[in-house]
């Protein structure tokens, strides 16, 4: 971490700088956003000639589309190529990280600011193995998602059962959480 000032967000957290990827992203996207804005009103210009907008056979910005290609037009438009991308790593976890590792840890959620993957185990076993595969994984998710996509992986152990306050509680003990993580 570099100890130069960044960018603040509302919430106090530094907000993380665009590396060079991100920003040809940025900047491609920019880009067909500009070129697609000249190329409409050049095209509004002359049906404004012709008299008005008309209906016809060739295609224009009115008609239906796919499906998959309005998701994916949505995905670029909004840049959330990143975060879909993880979703689908998500989905193919089994693949990923082998089958005997996904049947005892699963993906949770993934924090885009602190490019943060967060995985929970179903025992503090196979959380400290996972904490061990760690960096191994990390290689492995940026090699399939692009450089600099995960830059850590948290592993959390197991959620202990819902703590239960009662007469019979003994004094002093934090529960059956004492066993767990």
């Amino acid at each position: 971490m570099s100890n130069e000032p960044g960018p603040e967000k509302s919430s106090g957290k530094k907000a993380p700088e665009p590396s060079g990827v991100d920003l040809a992203r940025v900047a491609l996207r920019a880009a067909k956003e500009a070129a697609r804005a000249r190329g409409d009103a050049a095209q509004q210009k002359k049906q404004a000639r012709r008299g008005g907008l008309r209906s016809g056979a060739g295609a224009d910005g009115r008609d239906p589309m796919a499906f998959g290609a309005a998701i994916n037009r949505l995905i670029t438009e909004r840049g959330w190529e990143t975060p879909a991308a993880v979703g689908g790593v998500m989905g193919r976890w089994p693949q990923i990280v082998g089958e005997d590792v996904a049947k005892h840890c699963e993906p949770e959620k993934y924090d885009e600011d602190e490019r943060v993957l967060v995985v929970r185990c179903d025992s503090t076993a196979w959380a400290t193995n996972l904490r061990l595969l760690a960096p191994t994984l990390v290689a492995r998710l940026n090699e399939d998602l692009g450089h600099g996509a995960v830059r850590m992986i948290k592993v959390h152990g197991p959620a202990g059962p819902a703590r239960r306050y009662g007469p019979l509680r003994a004094p002093g003990s934090t529960g059956p959480g004492d066993t767990y993580g």
